[in-house]
């Protein structure tokens, strides 16, 4: 019934407010929500594999591909709504799924030396603990960034996104980097191995959230001409209408 119930909301990423939604908006959601599952499946399965230096920074491989998450649920939520934004984290979350089942299912089956079982399961394994410190972070962190970043709207009044783009991933950074850890890492490390992880994971994607302003802004802009002109064309509406009015009509 879960597998069911995530499929159903992958299904109405697609299918929703058709009648507001021309085809390169739902061609856009579409690689959005690819590349978000990508970002997260990849995130999940390296970050049991190594450790990298970033920076300076020690933090678990896929955490640049986590970080990538936060800006694209802004882009959908600046330009399409928060509605929208939230389809993305859940088909994040359906991806995270699969990806857990088809690993399972693949466990099953038989290698063709010895080996190669041990090989597989050493990488593809992961433990629950890691596994239900991820969701629920996941889970904790996206959804706050996404209402974060559409309070920072109404608040900002469409203005200044750099402000909403990273006040919102700033703190849903943290939710996720303390979530993860304590419920991962609680009763095995000290507290105070626990704090220097949290901060230094959360200091790291603060500073992949400060880099990635600048493309978030790219992307918005891209994303808002791309629709405009498929809109225009569609409706012949005259060209000298502004951006932003026709633009408006594609949020929430």
């Amino acid at each position: 019934m879960l597998v069911l119930r995530y499929s159903v909301l992958i299904w109405r990423i697609t299918m929703v407010s058709v009648n507001s939604l021309n085809e390169r908006d739902l061609l856009i959601l579409v690689v959005f929500s690819g590349v978000f599952g990508a970002s997260i499946v990849f995130a999940n399965i390296a970050a049991g594999i190594k450790l990298v230096d970033f920076l300076g920074f020690i933090v678990p491989a896929g955490t640049i591909a986590y970080s990538i998450t936060f800006p694209i649920t802004d882009i959908v939520d600046e330009v399409y709504g928060k509605r929208r934004a939230i389809y993305i984290v859940w088909a994040g979350l359906f991806a995270e799924i699969a990806m857990l089942i088809l690993i399972g299912a693949e466990a099953l089956l038989p290698a063709l030396e010895p080996g190669m079982q041990a090989d597989y399961l050493r990488v593809f394994t992961p433990q629950v603990r890691i596994v239900l410190a991820s969701i629920v972070a996941y889970l904790v962190s996206q959804h706050h960034d996404v209402w974060a970043f559409w309070k920072w709207r109404e608040l900002t009044r469409g203005k200044y996104l750099w402000i909403r783009n990273n006040a919102s991933t700033m703190v849903s950074q943290f939710l996720d980097s303390a979530i993860f850890i304590l419920i991962a890492f609680y009763g095995i490390e000290s507290t105070d191995i626990l704090l220097n992880m949290v901060m230094s994971m959360w200091l790291f994607k603060v500073l992949i959230a400060i880099l990635d302003t600048p493309f978030v802004y790219l992307g918005v802009s891209l994303v808002k001409r791309y629709t405009i002109k498929q809109s225009l064309q569609l409706t012949g509406i005259n060209d000298n209408i502004s951006s932003d009015n026709a633009v408006s009509t594609l949020g929430d």
